[in-house]
């Protein structure tokens, strides 16, 4: 059975699965990929050096990255010699079934959650502006929504006005709020929330911390302050430390990442802002270029906007109509 085959029988059994929510959220990095695509095979028959370049101008365009991109050109250059492809219409599949290929990766490990009965600590970090302190809330929000109880920790003293945010989102989603005043020592605030957390017998304490010091040993000393403080407590926590980056900034985000790297002891990232771009596809590069699996996404400014990653939803949001044409366009065996 041709991949193809076995794709379109996938796509039939999952059709269903494939939310909206994916489906909308990823509507601008669609049109930046698979339209643009499909635009370039139909104007130019012939595969050709200038056919390659133009290709791989739309995937860095939707910041897919260089290195990833090079990768996948090489990869295609390959294919077509050996399946000797001459037409550009017949490499259709083959970039579709390149680029699935690199989204998909490696399984989804989803969130790491404590033993029933003990507290999970996750931790949020990243730059300022990201969207983190709304991760934090609607992350609450989806706790709540499945029956578990929720406490938050505001560690971000530092940035003006950040700790009120964080209230503004307790009140939204009815979650308490541990804090301080401004200016107080973060892993104060996180010695408070722990404690609060145990008192009251809380399943999850989502933590804030502070998204820019003076500088990044700055950064790294407080983190490493707020973990000791935090496993002094509860030893096998924080559960995740999750980096918030941007996806509308495409490749500044890819570079937070692998400047805050697992040094920081990030375990997972959260790609915000994900409906607002055509540069989606930094979620490929980050996939490609970095060992930390991608564990939530924002696709919109819903409240249940914030979803699990799940490169299955990814990928047939993205190129399920693409592949669906080029299935019923393919000869049928049989």
């Amino acid at each position: 059975m041709s991949f193809f085959k076995r794709l379109k029988e996938s796509i039939a059994s999952k059709t269903e699965a494939v939310t909206n929510i994916f489906k909308e959220g990823l509507t601008k990095t669609r049109t930046a990929i698979v339209e643009k695509v499909e635009e370039l095979i139909t104007r130019r028959k012939k595969i050709d050096e200038e056919f390659y370049e133009e290709l791989e101008e739309i995937l860095i365009g939707a910041d897919v990255g260089v290195n990833t991109v090079m990768q996948l050109i090489e990869e295609l250059r390959v294919e077509v010699k050996k399946r000797k492809i001459e037409d550009a219409s017949d490499l259709q599949p083959v970039l579709s079934e390149k680029l699935i290929g690199l989204l998909k990766g490696e399984s989804n490990p989803g969130l790491q959650m404590a033993k029933d009965g003990e507290i999970t600590v996750i931790l949020f970090v990243g730059v300022n502006g990201v969207g983190k302190t709304t991760t934090i809330g609607k992350l609450a929000h989806k706790f709540k929504s499945e029956g578990k109880s929720v406490l938050m920790a505001a560690g971000d003293t530092f940035r003006a006005g950040a700790i009120e945010q964080l209230e503004v989102w307790g009140q939204r989603v009815g979650v308490d709020v541990i804090k301080q005043s401004s200016g107080s020592d973060p892993a104060a605030v996180m010695f408070d929330a722990v404690q609060a957390a145990k008192q009251r017998g809380v399943d999850v304490l989502l933590c804030d911390t502070a998204g820019r010091l003076q500088n990044k040993s700055n950064l790294m000393e407080e983190l490493n302050k707020i973990f000791r403080v935090i496993q002094r407590e509860l030893p096998e926590a924080p559960h995740e430390v999750l980096l918030v980056l941007d996806a509308t900034t495409g490749q500044n985000a890819l570079s937070q990442a692998k400047l805050f790297g697992e040094k920081s002891g990030v375990s997972g990232l959260v790609l915000t802002k994900l409906d607002g771009t055509a540069k989606g596809g930094i979620v490929i590069a980050i996939r490609n270029e970095l060992n930390l699996p991608v564990k939530l996404v924002g696709l919109g400014e819903k409240m249940t906007d914030l979803q699990e990653f799940d490169s299955e939803q990814f990928v047939h949001a993205l190129f399920a109509g693409l592949i669906q044409r080029e299935t019923e366009q393919a000869p049928q065996e049989d």
